[in-house]
């Protein structure tokens, strides 16, 4: 695991070692065993090392045998060993054993069809001297970051938007269409970042730079559809499935070891690895630290499980670098806990396995139409769903905005999914953000037109409402907030995370599964959960998801915190952006006990935490706060 970044011009007068340097020094915490770097006229190529695989020869940049290719690559191929035969078989001869190097070699026998042979996580440019011509790619699902940028010039590319700014072209604006969306959202919903002019390369997208013109094109895309499989054989596929893939992802010359939580997802992966070490953590006691749940599972597991307990005022303290490790503003809870908890497993080891991915390719949120506890409710709804489209849309206009119990799981479930959902998370209605903000920030594009441009793929297409909620997840939840907080808030101490349940052999299966076999009226992910019963006991294959308990409507009501939040919301900052006096009266109105908004509060604050950060305080990195200071 590692970092690159790199930018393409022709100038003569800037010393580009120098800035390279500046630039990759910046990012240095994804890879602070060795620094790399290769300087022509046209291309400034610097990299990061956390040596994983071939600790002796996997330096980068690495060059193909004639020299003309050079590569830097961030990620893991988890078949990089037959790859390399096949390689070595059609006569290409190899400097190391490192997955870097197969790529490269893979790259000059299949070109772009590379792309179709690796399995694994990854983000890498290869620059071809004679055609002075870059190719670059992320993968499949977006595990790995990709950011570019063309400003005066020059074409900026890197792992972190923040490797960007010490470059003197590099101009650092904010985008003003971000905000609204990013309101509904909680993350950076579309695909220009919150700096202006710098861009995501999305997940299963590759591009060619030449003469400054960039080409990008798609060449992956999951392929959600319906099959006639019986349970016990999906079940005992999944589980095959995983088996082999956690095998695969357990591939190292260094420890690798396990994250585990009180849910389903990490508790499967855990029991498939057996490492030798797992790391769970929590907040205080009680509801919020389940923590004591995968202890308690560790030990039936006979695992090593080690656990620690966040001090909510070091969490407070260290929110502003957990936001300048993000590089966007991003108000999932979770990322705190994420942040120490990756900081915990740091201190033993360089990789780790986690759980994500699973929600999205078996279905395990309860927002994809799990609305009510009435068994006869959900029956009926299922009865419905067999019927025509016609009919059931009928329904579900019928149930809309109705105030009988069911009514929204009626229309959840039966109404089209390009109507009902527009993914994981709904923070702020378009209306509320309008009211919120000032005017010239209201100017975002809308959210039917961000998901609308998703759901536009699936035109022409048979597929379940609930097969759709998946796709958008695929495309807009997962890589904007669950893959980019996983790998930053790892990556922030030089931790390597490895994903076994988003592998796209595993997706294979999950393209296919009958959605009866997705969400029953049993739980949700039912297929995945049977398959997690081969290894873990009922009370964790069974358990309701419940994500990272974090204790923010604790916080928001404590009179400490509370000033913090409110004192940040009644700056000038904030009265930049939003109207003041909504804001104060919405955190007042909290914490007097008259409402509960602390999402909504969480998602402006995190902002103006995060802006504070990278806009007057120029984007210097924040002081780490321990629990003794």
């Amino acid at each position: 695991m590692c970092g690159i970044v790199g930018f393409v011009n022709d100038a003569s007068g800037e010393d580009k070692k120098v800035i390279l340097k500046q630039m990759t020094d910046v990012i240095i915490h994804r890879g602070p065993d060795e620094y790399g770097e290769m300087i022509d006229d046209h291309i400034a190529m610097g990299f990061r090392r956390l040596s994983i695989i071939d600790h002796k020869m996997g330096s980068q940049p690495i060059e193909n045998e004639d020299g003309n290719l050079v590569i830097t690559y961030n990620g893991e191929i988890y078949n990089y060993q037959p790859l390399r035969e096949q390689l070595i078989a059609a006569g290409h001869q190899f400097k190391s054993k490192s997955d870097t190097e197969v790529i490269l070699h893979g790259y000059e026998e299949w070109g772009k069809g590379l792309l179709q042979h690796l399995r694994g996580m990854f983000a890498f440019v290869i620059w071809d001297k004679q055609k002075q011509e870059l190719f670059g790619a992320r993968d499949h699902f977006g595990i790995k970051p990709f950011y570019y940028a063309q400003m005066n010039g020059t074409f900026f590319y890197a792992s972190e938007i923040k490797a960007m700014l010490p470059h003197p072209q590099f101009v650092k604006e904010l985008n003003p269409d971000a905000l609204r969306p990013y309101l509904t959202f909680q993350y950076p919903a579309i695909n220009e970042t919150f700096f202006k002019g710098v861009f995501k390369l999305k997940e299963g997208h590759c591009f060619t730079l030449r003469n400054g013109k960039m080409q990008i094109e798609r060449y992956y895309d999951p392929d959600f559809r319906e099959s006639k499989q019986e349970l016990s054989e999906l079940v005992e596929s999944i589980d095959r499935t995983v088996r082999e893939s956690v095998d695969a992802h357990m591939i190292a010359d260094v420890e690798v070891g396990s994250f585990l939580s009180s849910g389903v997802d990490s508790s499967y992966v855990a029991a498939v690895a057996r490492p030798d070490h797992t790391y769970s953590i929590g907040f205080d006691s009680g509801k919020y630290n389940e923590s004591q749940q995968a202890h308690e599972l560790a030990k039936v597991l006979d695992l090593q499980n080690t656990t620690a307990v966040i001090n909510p005022q070091v969490a407070f303290r260290n929110f502003p670098l957990i936001q300048w490790h993000l590089d966007e503003p991003d108000s999932n809870f979770s990322c705190v806990p994420l942040f120490f908890l990756a900081q915990l497993a740091a201190k033993d080891l360089k990789a780790v396995l986690s759980g994500e991915g699973a929600d999205e390719l078996f279905a395990g949120y309860i927002d994809y139409g799990v609305h009510t506890s009435s068994k006869v409710i959900k029956v009926f709804t299922r009865f419905c769903s067999y019927l025509p489209a016609k009919i059931r849309y009928g329904i579900a206009n019928f149930a809309k905005n109705k105030t009988f119990h069911g009514a929204w799981h009626l229309y959840s479930n039966l109404a089209p999914a390009e109507e009902s959902f527009i993914g994981q998370s709904l923070v702020f209605k378009e209306s509320e953000s309008d009211r919120f903000l000032r005017p010239e920030y209201r100017r975002g594009p809308s959210v039917r037109s961000i998901v609308g441009e998703t759901y536009g793929r699936l035109k022409g297409k048979n597929l379940s409402e609930l097969k759709k909620k998946q796709y958008l997840d695929m495309h807009q939840w997962m890589p904007g907030d669950i893959l980019l907080k996983a790998d930053k808030m790892t990556m922030a101490h030089s931790l390597e995370l490895r994903v076994p349940l988003l592998d796209r052999e595993l997706m294979k299966v999950a393209e296919q599964v009958p959605t009866k076999w997705l969400i029953t009226d049993q739980n949700t992910k039912y297929a995945f959960r049977q398959a997690a019963a081969q290894h873990i006991p009922r009370e964790w294959y069974d358990r309701e998801k419940l994500g990272f308990p974090v204790p923010v409507k604790d916080w928001l009501r404590d009179e400490k915190y509370y000033r913090e939040v409110r004192e940040l919301f009644a700056s000038d900052t904030a009265a930049k952006f939003f109207n003041r006096e909504l804001l104060l009266q919405l955190v007042d109105d909290n914490f007097a006990g008259r409402v509960d908004e602390r999402r909504k509060i969480w998602t402006v604050y995190t902002f103006l935490v995060w802006y504070t950060v990278y806009f007057i305080h120029d984007g210097s990195k924040p002081v780490i706060v321990h629990e003794s200071e």
